[in-house]
C-alpha cells in the first residue's frame, strides 16, 4: 500500500516536471525571440520615421522611387526570396512549421524603407511579421526546435515585431494566435506569444519608442441612434474591405502578366509619381499617419480621400514594393468613417475611429485582435461600439482577406466548418 503510494507521488512529479521544463523552455525561446524582436523593432521604427521625415522634407525623393524599385527587385533577385513574403510566414505558422530565410529580415527591411523613403503607398506590419518570421526561425535553428515548436515560435516572433512597432502588446498576441487559422486558437502559443510581445513592448517603451495612440475628443452616449450608424459603417466597411482585398489581388494578377519583374515595378513607380502630380499633394504616400491622426482627433478627412489611399497602395504593392497593407487600411478606414460621420452629422472623429476598426477586422479576419486594438490605441469608453462594429465587419465581409495564405476554418455564418483560404 505505502509503495503504491510512493510510486503515484513520484509519477505525479514526474508528470510535474514535464510542465516545468516546458514552461521555462518556451520562457527561453519567447523571451530570446522578444529580445532580438524588440531591438529589431526599435531600429526598424527609427529607420522608417527617418524616411518619412526625409521623403516630406524633401518631396523630389519621389522621382527616384523607379530606382528604388530596381535595388528592390534586385536584391530580392540576388537571394532568390522574390516569392518570400508575408503569406511565406502565415503558412509556416499554420500549416508546415518552415522556417523563414534570414535574407528575408534585410531585405524587408530595407525594402520597405526604400519604399517609405521614395513615396509607395505602404505600411509596416508586412515587414514586422516578415523580420519576426525570419528572426524566430533563427532562433528555432540556434535551439534546435522541431517543426511543431517551429510553427509556435513563428508566432512569437510575429507577436514580437507588431507588439514592438505599433506599442500595442495585447493586439499583437491575439493577432499572432488568430491570423494564421481563423476560428481554431492554439493555445499553447499563448504563454509564449504574451512573453515575446511584452519583452518586445517593454524594450521599446524603455527606449523612448512611444506607442500608437489617439486621443477621442468626444465619446457620446451609447444610444439606439450611435448603435444603429455603428451597425452601418461596419456594413459598409465590410464591403469596402473586400473590394480593397479583391482590388489588390486582380492588380496583382493584371501586373503579374510583366513577367519582367523590373518592367513591372518601374511602371508601377510611373504610375504612382502620375497619380501624386495628379491629385496635387503627397497625403497618399507613405503610411499617412498624420492623415489618420487628422481624421480621429480632429474630424477632418477629404471626401475621396478613402478612394485615393485604395489606388495608391494598390499600385505599389501589386508592382513589387515592400511594406504592408494595415496602416493604409487603417487609413482607408479612418478616413471614409469620418466622410461618413460627417455626414451622418455625428461625431467624426468618433466614427473616424469605429471605420478604422471594422476595417481592420474585415481585412484580416481576427475580431479578437480588432477589439482588443480599439482598447490599446482609444481606450475602453467606447468599447460596446467598437465590438459592435467588429461583429458586424467580421460577418459581413466575407472570406476574404489580405493573406491568401490565411486559413477560415468555422463559417461566418452558420455553425459549421468551411475550411477556406482568404481571397480565394
Amino acid at each position: 500500500m505505502l509503495s503504491h503510494y510512493w510510486v503515484r507521488a513520484l509519477a505525479s512529479l514526474k508528470h510535474a516536471g514535464r510542465y516545468v521544463r516546458s514552461f521555462g523552455r518556451w520562457m527561453l525561446l519567447a523571451s530570446v525571440t522578444g529580445v532580438i524582436g524588440g531591438f529589431t523593432g526599435m531600429f526598424f521604427h527609427a529607420s522608417v520615421e527617418w524616411a518619412t521625415h526625409a521623403r516630406t522634407t524633401h518631396e523630389y525623393f519621389i522621382y527616384f522611387l523607379p530606382v528604388a524599385g530596381i535595388v528592390i527587385v534586385g536584391l530580392y533577385n540576388a537571394f532568390n526570396s522574390y516569392d518570400d513574403n508575408t503569406d511565406t510566414v502565415v503558412e509556416g505558422a499554420r500549416r508546415d512549421g518552415r522556417t523563414v530565410p534570414i535574407a528575408l529580415a534585410p531585405l524587408i527591411f530595407i525594402s520597405t524603407v526604400l519604399t517609405h523613403l521614395c513615396g509607395g503607398s505602404a505600411g509596416r506590419e508586412g515587414a514586422a511579421l516578415q523580420l519576426g518570421g525570419s528572426i524566430a526561425s533563427q532562433v528555432g535553428i540556434w535551439f534546435e526546435v522541431d517543426k511543431k515548436e517551429m510553427r509556435v515560435l513563428l508566432m512569437c516572433g510575429m507577436s514580437a515585431l507588431f507588439s514592438a512597432l505599433f506599442g500595442t502588446p495585447v493586439t499583437a498576441i491575439f493577432f499572432a494566435l488568430e491570423v494564421s487559422v481563423v476560428g481554431i486558437m492554439q493555445y499553447s502559443a499563448l504563454v509564449p506569444c504574451v512573453t515575446a510581445s511584452v519583452v518586445a513592448y517593454i524594450i521599446t517603451r524603455v527606449n523612448g519608442i512611444e506607442p500608437t495612440r489617439f486621443a477621442l475628443a468626444n465619446m457620446p452616449q451609447i444610444t439606439a441612434s450611435t448603435m444603429l450608424l455603428t451597425v452601418l459603417l461596419a456594413a459598409l466597411c465590410a464591403v469596402l474591405s473586400i473590394g480593397f482585398c479583391r482590388a489588390i489581388r486582380q492588380s496583382e494578377k493584371l501586373m503579374h502578366r510583366i513577367k519582367n519583374e523590373y518592367l513591372r515595378i518601374v511602371l508601377g513607380a510611373a504610375g504612382l509619381i502620375a497619380l501624386t502630380k495628379l491629385v496635387g499633394c503627397y497625403d497618399y504616400n507613405g503610411a499617412g499617419m498624420d492623415i489618420i491622426l487628422r481624421a480621429v482627433e480632429d474630424g477632418s478627412a477629404k471626401p475621396f480621400a478613402f478612394l485615393l489611399k485604395i489606388m495608391f497602395t494598390v499600385i505599389t504593392i501589386s508592382a513589387g514594393f515592400k511594406g504592408g497593407e494595415i496602416v493604409p487600411t487603417l487609413f482607408i478606414g479612418a478616413t471614409f468613417g469620418c466622410v461618413f460621420g460627417s455626414i451622418a452629422g455625428a461625431d467624426a472623429g468618433l466614427f473616424a475611429a469605429v471605420g478604422m476598426v471594422a476595417m481592420f477586422c474585415g481585412v484580416l479576419n481576427c475580431p479578437l485582435a480588432s477589439i482588443f486594438l480599439s482598447v490599446e490605441i482609444f481606450g475602453a469608453s467606447g468599447l460596446m461600439l467598437f465590438v459592435i462594429a467588429v461583429g458586424v465587419s467580421y460577418m459581413l465581409s466575407g472570406y476574404s482577406g489580405l493573406y491568401g495564405s490565411q486559413k477560415i476554418m468555422s463559417s461566418k455564418l452558420r455553425a459549421r466548418y468551411v475550411n477556406k483560404n482568404a481571397g480565394k
